[in-house]
C-alpha cells in the first residue's frame, strides 16, 4: 500500500478524529477510504443512471440481442459512430 499526504482544515482534521474516535473507524485512513468508495459508488450510480436514460430515449435504441457477447460500451459507441 502506498501513502498520500493531504492537507485539512482544523475543523475538518477534528470531524476525522471524532469519527474515529466514536469507534466507526479504526483509523483516519479508514475513514477517507470509506469516503472514496462511497464517492467511486456514487459516481458509477450516476453514471449507470444517464446511460439507462440514454437507452430509454428515442435517439439511442439497442436491443437486448445487440448485446449478446458484447460490452455495453462497444454497442453504444457503433451506435453513436465513436471510435
Amino acid at each position: 500500500m502506498t501513502s498520500l499526504n493531504i492537507s485539512l482544515p482544523d475543523p475538518l482534521k477534528a470531524y476525522v478524529e471524532d469519527r474515529v474516535a466514536s469507534g466507526d473507524f479504526g483509523t483516519p485512513s479508514e475513514f477517507i477510504r470509506n469516503l472514496i468508495r462511497q464517492d467511486k459508488e456514487q459516481r458509477r450510480s450516476l453514471l449507470e443512471t444517464e446511460l439507462l436514460e440514454a437507452l430509454r430515449s428515442k435517439e439511442i435504441s439497442i436491443a437486448p440481442e445487440e448485446l449478446k457477447g458484447r460490452s455495453l460500451v462497444s454497442v453504444l459507441r457503433d451506435k453513436l459512430g465513436s471510435p
